[in-house]
């Protein structure tokens, strides 16, 4: 029987791995993460032992909420667009502390603004924080949803990726 303390802890602070596809679908590449986490879901069996969420632009709650919770996933996976200068599509994965600075406040608590929740997790609570980006094609200045071809191409890359690194080993 569960207690009372376990049935309020959130599904995705208690499986050991948690994925959150970032970013806003609205605004073409941006939304990369969101788009290789619904394409993990209906193209891969998502194991139990894993939670896959579509962060959208919400990733601050979330990862407020597991920086208070007593209970947290052992692996989190952080899928986000991002602006390196690369090849538009290309995917590669980056130390959290490499976040772009036009990315960073994405995840920074606005009470600590030299204080990262990503790296608030990874250090001080032990979580296994893990960022997978890809390099954008131009962003639209206005709303025009959908991935450029190359993002696309690689939402599928990285999905193979994804299962190999987080539905394989959990």
């Amino acid at each position: 029987m569960a207690t009372i303390e376990e049935d309020v802890i959130p599904d995705f602070c208690s499986k050991p791995a948690l994925i959150l596809g970032c970013g806003n679908v609205f605004f073409g590449d941006d939304g990369f993460g969101c788009a290789l986490a619904e394409y993990l879901e209906t193209h891969f069996d998502v194991p139990g032992s894993v939670c896959l969420l579509d962060a959208g632009t919400g990733v601050r709650k979330l990862l407020f909420t597991l920086c208070i919770s007593s209970v947290r996933p052992r692996r989190l996976l952080i899928v986000d667009a991002a602006d390196f200068g690369r090849e538009p599509g290309e995917w590669f994965e980056i130390d959290p502390a490499e976040i772009p600075a036009v990315k960073l406040d994405d995840f920074s608590m606005h009470q600590l603004p030299t204080s990262n929740m990503l790296r608030e997790l990874q250090h001080q609570t032990g979580v296994e924080v893990r960022v997978l980006a890809c390099q954008t094609g131009p962003l639209p200045e206005e709303v025009c949803p959908g991935l450029s071809e190359p993002v696309q191409r690689a939402v599928r890359e990285a999905a193979g990726w994804v299962a190999r690194e987080y539905f394989e080993r959990e």
